[in-house]
């Protein structure tokens, strides 16, 4: 797996959901349009590509978030470090290193791919569609958080075990386990098996 730092271009997100466009892809990931945010989570959902970041401290425990409150999109639940979408013609990593400082005020140390995976995920909640082809990341945070409340309404670092307890009991996104179980190999690999990911 290689290992490459991340830079993160320290430029806020602009726009509504209506306003910012998504890439749209085929099953293979390649791109074949555009489509608004919204309109791309409206039932059926169009394929789109996406990411999901798992940052791990180094202790092995893992960075969950709490979306905020005022998300147009599963506010309130709990999820992996951070997640979304490139901009159309943004390289995934740079997207996922982008966000990550734009949410949480870090940015990834030794962020390295972890693979993709496709899936279609209705929330029951919104009503809104996650039919999306994700590139996976996993790294490290190494500096504090200074999470955005506007984007973030808490964080939590967790065992496997903290986590199995935190899962039964609150609310997570509906995509949360299909990603972290596909990010798993490269978990493994980056946070050691004492970890016990």
């Amino acid at each position: 797996m290689p290992i490459t730092p991340a830079a993160a271009t320290h430029t806020p997100s602009n726009g509504t959901a209506e306003e910012i466009l998504l890439e749209l892809v085929d099953e293979n990931g390649v791109t074949i349009g555009t489509a608004e945010k919204l309109a791309a989570h409206q039932p059926p959902g169009r394929l789109h590509r996406a990411f999901s970041v798992f940052l791990f401290d180094e202790r092995g425990r893992l960075l969950l978030q709490q979306r905020a409150l005022g998300k147009y999109h599963s506010p309130g639940v709990w999820s992996n470090t951070c997640c979304g979408h490139p901009y159309p013609g943004e390289a995934p990593f740079a997207a996922a290193a982008r966000r990550t400082y734009e949410e949480l005020g870090v940015s990834p140390s030794l962020m390295a791919e972890a693979g993709t995976v496709r899936y279609n995920h209705p929330d029951p909640d919104s009503g809104l569609v996650e039919q999306e082809y994700n590139h996976l990341f996993v790294g490290l945070v190494q500096s504090p958080l200074r999470p955005d409340p506007e984007e973030v309404g808490d964080t939590a670092f967790v065992t496997p075990d903290e986590l199995a307890e935190r899962h039964a009991k609150d609310t997570f996104s509906a995509w949360f386990m299909t990603v972290l179980d596909a990010a798993r190999p490269a978990v493994r690999e980056l946070t050691g098996p004492s970890a016990g990911w």
